[in-house]
């Protein structure tokens, strides 16, 4: 059982939804057009962007059960929602305005919805279904919600099915989609009925369906074949509720008032005539006290750098005298060995001299062929080398 009216124009509308039934209005665009003034072409009147504002009368927001919806501005509103018993008897009144987004033109009207009560209130077994391929607008349209009953009926075979409540995945914390490949938003049902659950919904509870949905694998249910053609149902997220076994929790909550404050009289400012008063303690306390101690702090700091400076002489006192002989020997050798190395003359190898010469004569060799060439060394330089390490080792030691 689904409430679902369309809405009229010139005269408040009375609408007498039941507590603990889907409730769905359709604003439809067509019905609001004649209050508008004609488009300039024939024919387009149809292209008017129109939208919606729908709020409490007295009240800058709607109920807390009802919803509203509107795509785009092209397309027709849906309020929609679960009124409870709490609201049994109690007129809301609902403002309707309309804006001709071309024109900048509104109308108005009122709908009154008065909530009945209704003895299948609640009924005492609900599930809530996860439809991964719906938007809500689209599971509103009373086609798609009642071919969905009639599945939920076929499988669960009760005597009286409602729809409780309708409630977009973005409202439970859900991400918007991307705009690929035809993604939806997601949807949760609440359904109720008289009798208890089927075989077929309670296969989401047994140990391997359980352990299919913890590794994220979709389970194994028997009748998901009668919802796939239409309605893919996430059926790892299906929640079944048995409301006489629940214990109703009652606490006592505070008056809340009626949100006006006590009248203390009026407003008493401050004189114009203001004492006068001195910083001079205020700024000795935040600058010159911060100061004082940061000079002290950099006289410690310049007396243990500048004047505490022991010096070579110092050094060179507490060290053993073994100890500066070897040093000053090793700096001795390597002054030496630079200064070696900077006036060495180095000849070329044999291996690069040229054969040729640019005129194309044969250069003769620089040693006869008789010479022997194994007591040759293959520098030039290879005795001073010799020589310089030996002198080296001598000094070291």
């Amino acid at each position: 059982m689904v409430v679902t009216i369309l809405s009229t124009l010139h005269a408040d509308r009375n609408v007498y939804p039941s507590a603990g039934v889907l409730f769905v209005h359709v604003l439809e665009r067509e019905h609001f057009k004649g209050e508008f003034p004609p488009y300039p072409k024939p024919g387009d009147s149809s292209n008017d962007p129109i939208t919606f504002n729908t709020n409490l009368m007295g009240y800058p927001d709607r109920p807390g059960w009802l919803r509203y919806i509107q795509r785009t501005s092209h397309s027709d509103g849906v309020l929609y929602g679960s009124p409870t018993a709490e609201h049994v008897g109690k007129a809301t009144i609902i403002e309707i305005i309309a804006y001709n987004r071309r024109t900048f033109e509104t109308a108005r009207h009122n709908l009154v919805i008065n909530i009945m009560s209704t003895e299948e209130y609640p009924l005492p077994y609900q599930a809530e279904f996860y439809i991964k391929n719906m938007n809500v607008e689209e599971m509103l349209a009373s086609e798609v919600l009642g071919d969905f009953l009639g599945a939920v009926k076929n499988v669960w075979q009760p005597e009286r099915l409602n729809a409780v409540n309708i409630t977009s995945a973005l409202d439970r914390g859900g991400r918007v989609p991307l705009p690929i490949n035809n993604l939806k938003e997601g949807v949760y049902v609440m359904v109720g009925a008289d009798v208890q659950f089927s075989s077929c919904l309670r296969e989401v509870e047994n140990s391997q369906n359980q352990l299919r949905c913890s590794q994220e694998m979709e389970p194994v249910i028997s009748c998901d074949k009668k919802f796939r053609a239409q309605f893919d149902i996430d059926w790892c997220k299906i929640n079944l509720v048995d409301i006489t076994k629940m214990i109703m929790i009652h606490s006592n909550r505070p008056d809340p008032g009626t949100g006006v404050l006590p009248d203390i009289g009026g407003y008493n400012p401050p004189p114009e005539s203001l004492k006068s008063r001195d910083f001079f303690a205020d700024f000795l306390i935040t600058l010159a006290v911060p100061s004082a101690v940061a000079m002290v702090l950099f006289s410690v700091l310049g007396y243990s750098m500048c004047c505490r400076r022991e010096g070579v002489d110092k050094r060179n006192m507490q060290t053993p005298d073994i100890q500066l002989v070897h040093h000053s020997s090793i700096q001795k050798s390597t002054k030496e060995l630079r200064s070696m190395s900077k006036n060495r003359e180095i000849s070329w190898p044999l291996s690069t001299l040229p054969v040729f010469s640019q005129s194309g004569e044969v250069v003769p060799p620089l040693h006869p062929d008789n010479y022997e060439t194994t007591s040759m060394p293959l520098m030039q330089t290879q005795t001073k080398w010799v020589l310089l390490i030996v002198s080296s080792k001598n000094a070291f030691l």
